[in-house]
């Protein structure tokens, strides 16, 4: 087991945002954490990458305990998080953006090698490693942000929304990609508005509804559970 999450209690002031979640991560697994907007998937992963600090619950990241380790050791460590919205660095090239995401590593022929594997995963940002990262498309700029994520060479590849606001034809080369990543050997923690799309590609799934998981299993197991068809599948097979 990869991660381990146990019980785990997040709160913005007086609101609980995290209402005691436990769930796991095996090696070579795509999971999924799937929910409405506000029930806690960003909350959660932005905890076990050492943005927040949760009140309660412990974390376990390869036996050891990681929800009192800082953001960058947790990078260092192993786990690499590429956020909500990109958050990628306009004003750098994308070379830049890129080297930046192997800020923790020192070898410099491992880093050349790093980036020549990304390049090779994403032909476009060679072809544009020396443009501003503000000028590239949606797609450009997540395949982006999930190079950079890659530059650190993670055991545990955290990716929140990364379809977020692509076009139907781009979502389905992102997954292809997370398909491929996890194919070569990276475990993936997904947490992902398109449900449909992201128990097509992962093992199993999590249910989060206000802060508390619901429904955990397979993906085809979740997938054929009535209330999840209703509730997040049917206006997506319905075409939106």
């Amino acid at each position: 087991m990869i991660l381990q999450v146990k019980d785990l209690e997040v709160y913005y002031g007086s609101i609980r945002a995290l209402q005691g979640i436990s769930f796991h991560v095996s090696k070579g697994e795509i999971v999924t954490l799937i929910g409405a907007n506000g029930a806690g998937k960003s909350t959660t992963l932005r905890t076990i990458s050492g943005l927040l600090t949760p009140r309660q619950g412990e974390i376990y990241f390869q036996g050891q305990k990681i929800n009192r380790i800082p953001a960058h050791q947790i990078v260092k460590m192993g786990i690499s998080h590429v956020p909500e919205g990109r958050q990628i660095f306009p004003n750098l090239t994308v070379m830049e953006n890129l080297l930046m995401g192997a800020y923790t590593r020192r070898n410099r022929s491992e880093i050349q090698e790093t980036l020549e594997e990304v390049f090779t995963r994403f032909p476009r940002l060679k072809e544009r490693a020396r443009q501003l990262a503000g000028t590239l498309s949606g797609g450009e700029q997540q395949m982006l942000a999930m190079g950079r994520g890659l530059m650190s060479k993670p055991t545990l590849l955290i990716l929140d929304e990364p379809s977020m606001g692509l076009s139907p034809l781009l979502v389905e080369e992102i997954f292809e990609i997370i398909k491929n990543i996890n194919q070569q050997g990276t475990t993936i923690l997904l947490v992902e508005q398109n449900a449909y799309m992201a128990l097509q590609i992962a093992h199993r799934a999590y249910v989060l509804e206000t802060g508390r998981i619901v429904l955990s299993g397979t993906s085809k197991e979740v997938q054929s559970n009535p209330q999840i068809r209703s509730a997040y599948l049917g206006e997506i097979e319905k075409g939106d």
